[in-house]
């Protein structure tokens, strides 16, 4: 499937009351790619979102969405658009079904695809519950169900999988590689870095309004691999790290060859290691 270029960001930047919250950005995603925009509580993830999808104009630069300035988005992008956030909102008073037929409806869409989705989140056995009833997970899980309704051409996801229990999250998980897939453009922000580093094509770290470093999951956790060592475990869970060195290369050989040797892992850092090296902060 060939890709191209869904949302191109270039030299954005916004202000409010004259502090900086976002400072000169560029980056693209296109089709079939997850892109993970990940920094801490504050660091400007949202207000990027809120500029792409027509909710705030920035204080200078360019942004395009779909092909299209996002100052003159309009209801034919809206319509292959989808927007996960924590203020997405459902209607309290409905049920989960109705909720999902009354933007069905809006967006013509067939109401086989209600069932399909409710399930893979979840919560077809609650498709019947008063919205108001349902968990901060559940109503999260109703709120990407109806995102994904229209399959947008692009879907942008702010904390999708917050307050999701560990194995609803994994199903959402294969429903976004599902999606990517199919050609979606995934525009994902985070702070769990793990999550990221499972999902993301490629990734742009964010602390105070600024990326200081970007490129794919491993591509970075290589480029801040300065001590290079490994973490052996033998036989009777003896464990040891060592370095890299031709004394080690040594040992394990003769590890091997003796059948000693369970496993072996390479001790590059996390994304959360290097952002933290960055930037001198804990992810919030």
């Amino acid at each position: 499937m060939e890709k191209h270029t869904v949302i191109r960001v270039e030299h954005l930047s916004k202000k409010f009351n004259n502090e900086s919250a976002l400072k000169d950005l560029n980056f693209s995603v296109h089709s079939g790619e997850i892109f993970g925009f990940l920094g801490p509580s504050g660091s400007g993830k949202t207000t990027t979102i809120k500029i792409l999808t027509g909710q705030l104009v920035q204080t200078s630069g360019k942004a395009m969405v779909l092909g299209k300035p996002v100052e003159q988005i309009n209801e034919s992008i809206y319509e292959q658009v989808g927007i996960v956030t924590d203020n997405s909102g459902i209607y309290e008073r409905m049920t989960v079904y109705s909720n999902m037929k009354f933007f069905a409806n809006i967006l013509d869409v067939e109401k086989e695809r209600i069932d399909f989705l409710l399930t893979r989140v979840g919560l077809f056995e609650h498709k019947d519950k008063i919205a108001s009833k349902l968990s901060k997970g559940m109503a999260q899980r109703l709120v990407l169900a109806r995102a994904l309704l229209h399959q947008p051409k692009v879907l942008f996801l702010d904390e999708p999988t917050s307050g999701l229990d560990p194995s609803t999250a994994l199903a959402v998980h294969e429903l976004l590689s599902e999606l990517k897939g199919n050609g979606t453009a995934i525009f994902l922000t985070t702070h769990n870095m793990d999550e990221a580093t499972k999902l993301c094509d490629n990734v742009a770290l964010l602390n105070d309004g600024i990326i200081v470093e970007h490129g794919t999951p491993k591509a970075l956790s290589l480029k801040y691999n300065k001590d290079k060592s490994y973490q052996i475990v033998l036989k009777g869970e003896k464990e040891f790290t060592l370095p890299h060195s031709d004394d080690t290369a040594k040992k394990i050989n003769q590890w091997i060859t003796n059948n000693e040797l369970v496993t072996i892992h390479s001790t590059e850092p996390t994304l959360e290691r290097v952002f933290i090296e960055l930037t001198g902060r804990e992810l919030l």
